[in-house]
């Protein structure tokens, strides 16, 4: 059974900041790459950034130089320290892993739960 519980989020002014959390727990063997997704009302839930294992990241092209995803292995957690925010960035934001399972090297992918994020003008 793998858990991934997400904190932060909430309501901000356009400018501010925010960071998002999320941890993997229960049982598994190795957590592979790591992502944030976002999801707007009436749109197609979308990557946000991503990590992997060895730190390499990647981001949109809409957050490139304002967010910044990181993780802390011994923590099995993934963040996203989100600043500048603007308005267009409300959304339902999850965080992703994809994850060895165990010794024989079954995988699976999982979400977090999901926790808005709301910009005001």
């Amino acid at each position: 059974q793998v858990q991934m519980v997400q904190s932060g989020g909430g309501l901000v002014q356009a400018g501010g900041s925010l960071r998002l959390s999320c941890v993997v727990s229960g049982s598994f063997f190795i957590i592979n790459a790591m992502g944030w997704y976002r999801q707007a009302p009436g749109k197609q839930r979308e990557l946000v950034a991503g990590i992997t294992s060895g730190g390499r990241t990647n981001y949109a092209d809409s957050v490139k130089g304002r967010f910044t995803i990181s993780r802390d292995n011994a923590k099995n957690t993934v963040y996203l320290q989100m600043n500048s925010l603007k308005p267009e960035d409300t959304a339902v934001y999850y965080c992703n892993a994809d994850l060895v399972l165990d010794g024989k090297w079954s995988r699976g992918n999982y979400w977090g739960q999901g926790t808005q994020v709301t910009v005001s003008s």
